[in-house]
């Protein structure tokens, strides 16, 4: 028994070493894997067969290793059968898209919805319905669901799936995962985080240095990846940018302070009553002084934000996110601005300040691809279980 255990986990970790290969540097022969995981070619060649078994890999043709020798067949990922499901509850939105292990985006699907003082019950009742409709379309283009992240605004407890407060929606100790009550694993993370993580595996990605990658909506958050991995901080709370303190004798925000960032930069401050982000966008493309001021005066108190941040953290990109990015025209110069004025006679360099590439998709994208690293991580589960070991009988 001990000896099928050490198998088992052998196989484990071998596959998702040669996973993990593909996703790194794939398309490869089975050489080059044998060569990039120090593994013999034959346990490559079983691990490739499982792996496309599974729908993981396929074949994709010919190529040739080096100069020398016969052309081998590549193997590269497959996005025809495993995928991921990223749920995103927003104040003012639901989302959800469905990314296969390639990370291709297969489907994806905005509702907006006014969250506000409705029960957290019926708002996760309205996720579920969503999220019900976009696994039916992912089945229809035959693709298997492996897990699902649902991104929030507001600190959350992964392992539980409660979220401790969510001050914008009114949300306290809500158990999340076992209210959706999903036919497949979940999970529940912090809105910035996987928003960050998003920029990291479908925007500019390694590119952007140790970053900071800020989320604008009615709250606004931050998500902190320094080298190639998210800093959650010693309790996962790393990032309540919203909450800095701008005016210390400021008005009063949800989470108990005065003079926060949100009520300066985030959504509510930016549009007049009954306005919509796409009419805010038309009147700065007509020079609406009104709203040019309002955007320069968010992105000011913005910059004073950013500049603690960058005191304290040091990074080599901001990245600008969720309303911003769409407002980034008219939002970046006085951002800029602010950060140059008080960083630069400290700073050798100022971090650059850039648009998001995910942009308003970040958080969903970031909770499928949350997902999809697990499966590469680990995708035995995700696998056909080898017969058990042949044992004679004793007479």
């Amino acid at each position: 028994m001990a000896g099928a255990l050490r198998h088992g986990t052998m196989r484990a970790g071998n596959l998702a070493v040669v996973l993990g290969e593909l996703d790194r540097r794939g398309p490869l022969t089975r050489a080059a894997l044998a060569d990039g995981t120090g593994l013999t070619k034959t346990t490559v060649s079983k691990l490739v067969g499982d792996l496309i078994d599974a729908g993981m890999a396929v074949e994709s043709g010919a190529v040739r290793d080096g100069e020398r020798g016969r052309p081998g067949t590549a193997v590269r990922l497959s996005g025809h059968r495993v995928a991921a499901l990223g749920l995103e509850i927003n104040v003012d939105y639901l989302a959800a898209c469905v990314v296969d292990l390639t990370r291709e985006i297969r489907v994806i699907r905005t509702q907006p919805v006014d969250n506000r003082s409705v029960p957290p019950a019926e708002v996760i009742a309205r996720l579920r319905t969503l999220a019900t409709t976009v696994l039916a379309e992912a089945a229809a283009l035959g693709l298997s669901v492996a897990g699902a992240v649902v991104a929030l605004p507001g600190p959350v407890d992964p392992i539980t799936g409660t979220v401790h407060r969510a001050p914008n929606l009114g949300w306290r100790d809500v158990a999340v995962t076992d209210t959706l009550a999903l036919p497949l694993p979940v999970v529940v993370d912090n809105e910035a985080n996987l928003a960050a993580l998003g920029e990291l595996w479908f925007g500019s990605g390694p590119s952007l240095g140790d970053f900071l990658h800020v989320s604008g909506e009615i709250g606004i958050g931050a998500g902190l990846v320094v080298g190639g991995g998210l800093f959650r901080g010693a309790h996962g709370f790393a990032g309540e940018l919203g909450h800095v303190v701008v005016t210390p004798d400021g008005p009063p925000c949800r989470c108990g302070g005065s003079g926060c960032l949100e009520r300066y930069a985030g959504q509510d401050a930016l549009l007049a009553e009954g306005e919509t982000l796409p009419g805010l966008v038309a009147r700065l493309r007509s020079g609406d002084p009104e709203a040019l001021e309002s955007c320069t005066r968010a992105g000011t108190a913005l910059g004073i934000a950013l500049t603690t941040a960058a005191n304290l953290l040091d990074p080599d990109t901001i990245v600008l996110g969720g309303i911003y990015a769409p407002l980034f025209p008219w939002i970046s110069t006085s951002v800029t601005r602010t950060l140059h004025s008080r960083l630069s006679q400290m700073h050798p360099k100022v971090p650059a300040l850039v648009i998001s590439a995910a942009g308003t998709n970040a958080a969903p994208l970031g909770a499928a691809g949350s997902v999809i690293q697990r499966v590469i991580a680990d995708p035995t589960p995700l696998l056909p279980s080898p017969p058990a070991p042949h044992q004679e009988a004793i007479g």
